[in-house]
């Protein structure tokens, strides 16, 4: 059974704008969402008098607004992330009530953490979760929340960034999928994030902080290291590629910077695992064919 994937996307177009229409006009949807109505009103209107493709900017009024899509591309609800001060709140739907019992709540949640707290740099992400909304109570716990507050209506949740960062290395221990670093690696990737300007780099962060580290003389052969080589099925495309830092990508000859969507995403990987990344536009599966070089293995540690 595939493990539950969730991508975030913060372009919102008139097309999501009447999926969100939709949702919200589903009671059992909205039955837990306060604000639903003037959500629906404040749609309602966007569609009404604003004649553009894109309509981010409008969404993002008072907070960042998130597309919520599946490993086939497939929008099914979304996240909102209000910054005040130091905190963060999240909003968390699911609209398309398929894909209610899936877990994609959790794996949405885990996204938002990410970016709460590796992007809009929170000090603390909380929720505000309706008593009797027992689906995602239990999803705010899996991901490792703590009732912070609570109502006879209401429970409040609440993460730190420092209980998020331990969350992150006590799950990568038991994770099946996980990912190996050495220790050299993650001491000039940690320098590389510090000077990067990309704020796209977060996510390269994130990878880093859960990853398990190990020492370079006892990395496993068919890991993928910085500056390895590796073959690669991208979807059903086999392409062979170097996985290097910034200064020495070449994409024409199949050098691949570990800022890049496709070289954060394979970075600790080994021979036969799976990974579902979003890139820009699309959801692509990847699939660590076989590492052809590793520096560690070759006893090329200088590099």
């Amino acid at each position: 059974m595939s493990k539950p994937f969730i991508s975030l996307c913060p372009e919102i177009t008139r097309a999501h704008a009447l999926n969100l229409m939709d949702w919200l006009d589903d009671e059992s949807v909205v039955r837990y969402l306060s604000d639903s109505r003037h959500v629906s009103r404040f749609i309602e209107q966007v569609i009404g008098r604003v004649q553009l493709p894109i309509l981010t900017h409008l969404f993002n009024q008072g907070g960042r607004f998130f597309m919520a899509y599946d490993r086939h591309d497939v929008p099914i609800g979304f996240v909102r992330l209000v910054k005040t001060g130091a905190d963060c709140e999240i909003v968390l739907v699911i609209g398309d009530r398929d894909n209610w019992g899936r877990r994609l709540g959790a794996s949405a949640i885990r996204e938002g953490m990410k970016l709460a707290f590796f992007e809009m740099r929170a000090e603390k992400l909380r929720a505000k979760i309706h008593a009797d909304n027992e689906r995602s109570l239990k999803a705010f716990l899996r991901c490792g929340f703590v009732l912070e507050s609570e109502t006879p209506t209401l429970k409040s949740f609440s993460m730190t960034s420092a209980c998020y960062l331990r969350f992150l290395r006590e799950s990568a221990v038991d994770d099946p999928c996980g990912i190996y670093i050495t220790e050299i690696d993650k001491a000039r990737l940690r320098s590389l994030v510090a000077l990067e300007p990309d704020p796209a780099v977060f996510e390269l962060e994130h990878e880093i902080e859960r990853a398990i580290v190990v020492d370079a003389q006892q990395v496993a052969r068919d890991v993928v290291t910085m500056n390895s080589r590796a073959l690669l099925h991208l979807d059903d495309e086999p392409v062979e590629v170097a996985l290097v830092y910034p200064q020495d990508a070449d994409g024409s000859a199949g050098k691949l910077s570990v800022c890049s969507g496709i070289g954060t995403a394979i970075l600790g990987y080994k021979e036969g695992d799976f990974i579902d990344w979003r890139i820009p536009d699309r959801t692509r599966r990847i699939r660590i064919e076989k590492v052809l070089y590793q520096p560690e293995a070759a006893g090329d540690f200088h590099l």
